[in-house]
């Protein structure tokens, strides 16, 4: 994915003033940001959801995006949901999918309504359909709310597999948690994004526990 010179501006309020980004095959990356920053902006524009004032977004092959809110029906089933986005992708089976499931540790939840599943569950379905069509591009807004700890290890064991098998993940997220896993981390600031410190060098305040 590639984002050059993004601007965006709500009449006169200008909320994003040059963003420039380059996200390779085989780089995971992460943006913070404090709550006003315009985080929510940049994202609506790197999911195709908001046309930007001025610039551009371009990326090949398919394209992942997993929502900080849930996407869900409550009346339908894990399974049934699986089956919805399966035929949106045009996938031949499910296979994917429950490979991830397996990863993520909630099979059992199968044949279960979505309206009555846990809020980590809930995020670890919302995180599944967004992986099942195996995108090159994957772009995840706080994908670990609601995990416990083990879940949130395998996240990253996930994002780091995801990254080796060639693929781009873009993480935005409010905190820095774990910087120290990422290639690349940048902090959105006065509309723009700067390189933060080296994340290989990072040491997290306040990680998760």
């Amino acid at each position: 994915m590639q984002v050059t010179d993004v601007h965006h501006a709500y009449r006169r309020h200008a909320v994003l003033r040059g963003i420039d980004l380059d996200l390779p095959p085989g780089v995971l990356a992460g943006i913070v940001g404090e709550n006003g920053a315009g985080k929510s902006t940049l994202l609506k524009i790197l999911s195709g959801e908001l046309r930007p004032s001025r610039g551009a977004v371009t990326h090949r092959g398919r394209f992942g995006y997993c929502p900080q809110d849930v996407v869900l029906n409550d009346a339908l089933t894990v399974r049934q949901h699986l089956e919805f986005f399966k035929t949106a992708y045009g996938l031949a089976d499910l296979r994917r999918a429950e490979e991830l499931m397996a990863a993520l540790r909630f099979t059992e939840y199968a044949n279960t309504r979505a309206g009555v599943l846990s809020g980590g569950t809930r995020q670890k379905l919302n995180l599944t359909l967004a992986l099942m069509h195996d995108p090159q591009v994957l772009l995840l807004d706080e994908p670990y709310q609601g995990f416990d700890w083990d879940t949130y290890q395998r996240f990253w064991d996930l994002a780091a597999q995801l990254r080796d098998a060639g693929r781009s993940v873009l993480v935005v997220s409010h905190l820095a948690y774990d910087a120290e896993r990422l290639d690349q981390l940048y902090r959105l600031n006065d509309g723009r994004l700067h390189p933060h410190m080296s994340a290989a060098a990072h040491t997290p305040e306040g990680a998760a526990a």
